[in-house]
């Protein structure tokens, strides 16, 4: 096989794995939350493609992966629907539920690092293929965590913003309308990359540093 069509697939499915299992954060923490809703729809399950959107998750990122059209890559699951039926824990249960996610990709980056130090893959080689597969694991996820917590909505960043008492209703519902047209924007403007490209660094270190330790 190609090498380039084999780490396109390798990252293909690390973004579904990766994205899944965020947006199954969301789902777990609703239903410990005491949210019907996600059971009901099906999303309290590790199962990746219960969590796709076949346009966010696959059809989009595929392009980007393997056509290489010059954007940064972008992708996102399925939204996670949910009720919050219990008025006197609303805002709590939206912040935990919302922090799920990201939580979520933190857990993948320790495991990532406790896998590939535990199993003695060199963090440096790039031949490696499990290796590669683990590192660039980590990067993605960490890329996902500092990502979804941009305050911009669709992102979970917006909802914990909104939830906090930074932005308004008002101001939550303006910002919904043109989120995702200035997030394209915002993430293929140079200084926002080298911003974001620092946080993901930051995020991604101790990480890189228990796996050394642990090789």
């Amino acid at each position: 096989m190609d090498t380039h069509i084999r780490d396109g697939l390798l990252q293909l499915i690390l973004l579904i794995i990766s994205i899944g299992l965020h947006e199954f954060g969301h789902a777990w923490m609703a239903d410990l939350r005491g949210d019907p809703l996600p059971r009901m729809q099906g999303r309290v399950t590790l199962n990746p493609f219960a969590h796709t959107d076949p346009i966010g998750t696959i059809a989009i990122p595929a392009v980007m992966i393997f056509l290489g059209p010059g954007f940064s890559l972008i992708g996102w699951g399925k939204p996670v629907q949910i009720s919050l039926p219990n008025p006197k824990t609303r805002r709590m249960d939206d912040i935990y539920i919302t922090l799920a996610g990201p939580a979520m990709n933190l857990v993948l980056c320790f495991l990532f690092a406790v896998i590939g130090g535990l199993g003695h893959y060199q963090f440096s080689n790039k031949s490696d293929i499990v290796g590669t597969f683990l590192r660039n694991g980590i990067l993605l996820n960490a890329g996902l965590v500092i990502f979804n917590l941009i305050p911009i909505p669709p992102l979970d960043g917006s909802r914990l913003a909104l939830r906090l008492g930074l932005y308004s209703e008002e101001l939550f519902l303006t910002l919904s309308r043109w989120g995702f047209i200035f997030l394209i924007i915002l993430i293929n403007v140079g200084p926002f990359q080298d911003l974001l490209y620092f946080g993901i660094s930051w995020l991604a270190y101790p990480w890189r540093a228990l796996w050394i330790l642990l090789a």
